[in-house]
């Protein structure tokens, strides 16, 4: 028999900026884009909120971290919080 060995590729990954980390294990991290208003051509800002898995407690509200897709941790929770990027000051 032929083994398949599949690797994956690599994960997806969004930087965006820790707005809530008050809840064990758990930061809320805000990523935000500039699009184009599909009708009007001018760019806009769109904002999403990710439940991101911090599980030494390391993020803290204004950092910027990077967060990677992971498979699902809770309700809410489908990413992983991967490094600190920069502390907020």
């Amino acid at each position: 028999m032929a083994e398949s060995t599949e690797t994956k590729g690599p994960k997806n990954q969004k930087i965006g900026i820790v707005v809530q980390s008050s809840m064990p294990k758990t930061a809320v991290v805000e990523v935000s884009r500039r699009v184009p208003h599909p009708l009007y051509r001018r760019v806009v800002t769109r904002k999403k909120k990710f439940y991101a898995h911090d599980e030494n407690g390391e993020a803290r509200p204004g950092d910027r971290v990077r967060i990677v897709e992971s498979r699902p941790l809770s309700k809410l929770k489908r990413w992983r919080l991967e490094e600190v990027l920069w502390r907020a000051s």
